[in-house]
């Protein structure tokens, strides 16, 4: 019969989270609220190993009435906000038997280089249909297994190498740790732009609308943003549950779970707003991002401008709202 036993012991944020054994080494959580002191706890222990990246306020760039700023998180070393997630995670554990995680591709970009930072042995499962830039960086600093398909067939596979090995298992987005950890970008962005009034946010896995939105709670709207053919997170809603969806598009690589993580639904109750964005859109942002501001980002990163150019969201006049752009981690060329 299965058991509970603890994973790791994490009372830098107040609580234990566990797992199941033998049958399975998926993380469980006694309690799925992420806080704000988890997230101030969080930012201290990664305030060492990333960047706090810059806010660039633009005006009405868009000439439709609003402020719009850009959080710059494609910045940090890894190029993408990931790595917040992996030390927060990773600065807690003590992987004994090394680290496994699944990824499209950033995630496993952030543990390579956590792991890499922190002396531990990484092996990252990553689906074939990941962009190669992704998959080589990945390379260059921990073990890396392709596997045929999407991230869930990644996940399946690091499941399976958790249990036989007890390796320590990151996952991307749906670890207490995690979600505190991408929640540190939210402060920042406060700290920064004391007047936001809107935050947007893309959404895969759930990882960074969960960490954003424990953060801002009733204070700062929030808006998720999502691709049409990656909408874990806007098909929850509609249906009032977490479903399964079908995954593809030019920004599953980053945003292509087919299902919304516990800790994103259980944060959704601080999260205002829900809005889809075409391929076209995504790309069309993608090259006014580069056209009027210089900034050469990925796909899911575009996303929350996309939400923006066409009109998925609408901002008030005088409206502050922040873009999050989350990620850099593709070939420029094609822009």
């Amino acid at each position: 019969m299965d058991h509970l036993v603890p994973l790791v012991n994490v009372d830098g944020i107040g609580r234990n989270f566990w797992r199941i054994e033998p049958a399975s080494s998926v993380a469980l959580l006694m309690d799925l609220e992420v806080t704000r002191n988890d997230i101030k706890s969080a930012a201290a222990r990664v305030a060492p190993h990333i960047r706090r990246t810059p806010v660039l306020n633009l005006g009405d760039v868009l000439e439709r009435g609003f402020d719009l700023s850009l959080k710059l998180d494609q910045t940090q070393p890894t190029g993408s906000f990931k790595v917040r997630g992996a030390f927060s995670l990773l600065t807690l554990a003590n992987p004994t038997r090394g680290v496994a995680a699944a990824s499209g591709g950033n995630f496993g970009i952030a543990v390579a280089y956590a792991c890499t930072k922190l002396g531990y042995q990484g092996t990252v499962f990553v689906p074939e249909t990941s962009p190669s830039e992704k998959i080589d960086r990945i390379g260059q600093l921990a073990e890396v297994r392709v596997i045929p398909g999407y991230y869930d067939d990644a996940l399946v596979e690091c499941q399976r190498f958790v249990a036989e090995t007890g390796a320590f298992m990151a996952h991307a987005y749906d670890q207490p740790e995690v979600v505190a950890g991408q929640g540190t970008v939210a402060k920042e962005i406060q700290e920064q732009a004391p007047d936001v009034d809107t935050i947007l946010v893309a959404v895969g896995g759930g990882g960074l609308i969960g960490g954003v939105a424990s953060w801002c709670r009733d204070d700062v709207n929030v808006v998720a943003t999502e691709p049409e053919r990656c909408s874990s997170f806007y098909a929850a809603r509609a249906a009032g549950e977490p479903v399964k969806v079908d995954v593809g598009g030019v920004a599953s690589s980053s945003l292509g779970a087919s299902m919304i993580g516990d800790h994103a639904w259980y944060a959704s109750r601080w999260v205002d707003e829900s809005v889809l964005v075409a391929d076209d859109d995504i790309v069309n942002a993608q090259h006014q991002l580069w056209d009027r501001v210089r900034l050469a980002v990925e796909p899911s990163a575009a996303t929350t401008v996309a939400a923006l150019v066409a009109d998925a969201y609408r901002p008030e006049p005088g409206e502050h709202v922040v873009a999050l752009l989350s990620g850099a981690n593709f070939d420029p060329s094609t822009l």
